[in-house]
């Protein structure tokens, strides 16, 4: 846990957290870890020995089940979105350093890559695994982000968190005390539908889904994987203030939005927040996508 110390912060009398989930480890880091941690356990009592998960060219959730199989003794799979290029960009290169056998599915095929029928063709194909859904996001993960507020050690009324699939969000916000609130930042364009998400999650792991969590649309930056020149001005900001480089996927758009909610007045003198740092930054120049 860090505190920020920020101008724009005491200007408008809020105290704000960093939760530095990022270095929990160098290889799988922050919410990947929390997602896999029962996830693996299960898949180990269970029996199996090979782990299969799906994403795109540069998933962080890919890299972080090729590295937990190569520590824990799992052959990996990863199905991996759209068409081969070659030579591999800098993310698969390192799955593949780390033993994940990588396969293609186009993009048509991919959108369905959870119906029983692709299961199933996979299952032909490369044996029996354990299935990890792609972003880790499932009832298992949903336990293991849970932990993550008890580990604080501090008050705060609110704590927020960057949403690409929701499990994340779904797990903290379950275990929040009653005058608690989380806010997830969805970084997806049109990311209406994850507030759905999130409660199918919680009802099938608790049986009941809170009301005291909310998701924020405005800061995706249009959309996944995809940069605006604020949000770099922003980054290289927030570098220059802070010494810490955000991880422009997830974190920088969770972290410009809390700034203009900030400065909008949309918390009260005095709350505490707490901002969760779910991984590091991954190596890509979102300058380039200017």
């Amino acid at each position: 846990m860090e505190e920020l110390h920020d101008d724009r912060l005491t200007a408008r009398g809020v105290r704000l957290y960093l939760k530095r989930d990022d270095l929990i480890h160098p290889e799988i880091p922050g919410n990947k870890w929390r997602k896999l941690k029962y996830n693996l356990s299960a898949a180990r009592e269970q029996g199996y020995s090979r782990l299969l998960t799906f994403g795109g060219a540069y998933s962080n959730h890919v890299r972080a089940t090729a590295a937990a199989g190569y520590y824990l003794g799992f052959s990996t799979l990863g199905i991996i979105r759209g068409e081969e290029h070659v030579p591999l960009n800098w993310s698969l290169r390192y799955a593949v350093g780390r033993g994940m056998h990588l396969s293609y599915m186009d993009r048509v095929t991919y959108r369905r890559k959870h119906e029983p029928d692709i299961i199933d063709g996979l299952r032909e194909k490369y044996g029996n695994f354990y299935l990890l859904p792609e972003g880790g996001s499932n009832d298992l993960a949903v336990r293991g982000c849970a932990e993550l507020p008890a580990e604080l050690g501090i008050e705060f009324e609110v704590i927020c968190c960057p949403v690409g699939t929701g499990g994340t969000l779904a797990g903290i916000a379950t275990t929040l005390l009653p005058e608690q609130h989380a806010i997830g930042f969805a970084v997806l364009k049109g990311g209406q539908f994850l507030a759905d998400e999130v409660a199918e999650l919680q009802r099938r792991e608790y049986g009941v889904v809170g009301t005291n969590w909310s998701i924020e649309y405005d800061f995706h930056f249009g959309g996944f994987a995809k940069a605006t020149p604020e949000l770099c001005g922003f980054i290289d900001d927030f570098d220059r203030r802070h010494r810490l480089r955000l991880d422009w996927i997830y974190v920088a758009k969770m972290m410009f939005g809390i700034f203009a909610l900030i400065e909008k007045g949309g918390f009260a003198p005095g709350v505490v927040i707490v901002a969760v740092i779910t991984g590091p930054a991954d190596g890509l120049n979102p300058h380039a996508l200017r």
